[in-house]
């Protein structure tokens, strides 16, 4: 029986278990790296997998985080959610774009949005929630990106909504839990789907030491999309590909001192 219709006792068992992990805390608040803004804020929200916390410095999700807090040029706000906090993550971004504070977004403000979303399992299907949002607010996204989508009961992640300019997806198809092999566009004139790639672990040698052990007995190879370095760093292109560029080092050693 397929898992986008009904998820068996046992994998909603595996999944709750990945809340887990031991590991140290990883700070999910926004930083914005130093240096001059080059437009509009971008915001970057991650959903993670599983009933895993939106910290865990475990998971794929929350450290490319935190390398873009770290390294992203100013007006870049990364934040992670777990994959229940659509309405919170949906508030957060609506707060970010009401920049004259007035608590009502103008059209202006609307599509001066620059929005990027992505998660791995159940997050996916959080973050593709969280875009038909957004269409309803009358916002743009400018791309998602899913690693081994798991749908939600009643969700459809496969389907990505007309106001996101581009979508890719990255999935495994062995074991008890793998992804979407196909997103398509409700509107291929308005979406752009960059690729479903397909990862295979069924030989492969990766190992996920910091994962339980029920992980790699049972669902081993959504273990391994998840902390392949490969996907994450596909991930992480795509992301790039649609920030401000880090000002150049002489750009800021000629700076002014601030006051």
């Amino acid at each position: 029986m397929k898992y986008r219709t009904f998820l068996p006792i046992c994998a909603y068992f595996f999944l709750f278990a990945t809340a887990l992990h031991p590991g140290q805390t990883i700070s999910t608040q926004p930083v914005i790296a130093s240096g001059p803004s080059t437009g509009p804020t971008v915001i970057v929200i991650g959903f993670v997998g599983g009933f895993i916390k939106d910290d865990d410095p475990v998971h794929g999700e929350v450290q490319l985080a935190a390398r873009l807090r770290k390294e992203c040029a100013a007006g870049v706000n990364v934040e992670t959610f777990e994959n229940h906090r659509a309405v919170n993550a949906h508030r957060r971004i609506l707060e970010l774009l009401d920049t004259d504070h007035n608590g009502t977004l103008t059209v202006e403000e609307k599509q001066n949005a620059r929005i990027i979303l992505y998660g791995h399992s159940w997050g996916t299907s959080e973050s593709i929630t969280l875009a038909r949002m957004l269409e309803k607010d009358g916002i743009p996204v400018l791309l998602t990106v899913q690693v081994d989508s798991i749908a939600k009961r009643k969700m459809n992640d496969t389907i990505i909504p007309a106001n996101v300019a581009q979508a890719a997806n990255s999935y495994q198809s062995h074991g008890l839990l793998h992804g979407d092999h196909d997103i398509r566009a409700a509107d291929p004139a308005r979406t752009r789907i960059i690729g479903n790639f397909e990862f295979d672990y069924e030989t492969s040698s990766l190992r996920c030491p910091q994962y339980p052990w029920y992980d790699h007995i049972f669902v081993n190879s959504h273990t391994q999309i998840e902390c392949d370095p490969v996907v994450w760093k596909q991930v992480e292109d795509l992301i790039r590909a649609n920030l401000p560029p880090l000002p150049a080092p002489s750009a800021i050693a000629d700076a002014p001192p601030s006051s």
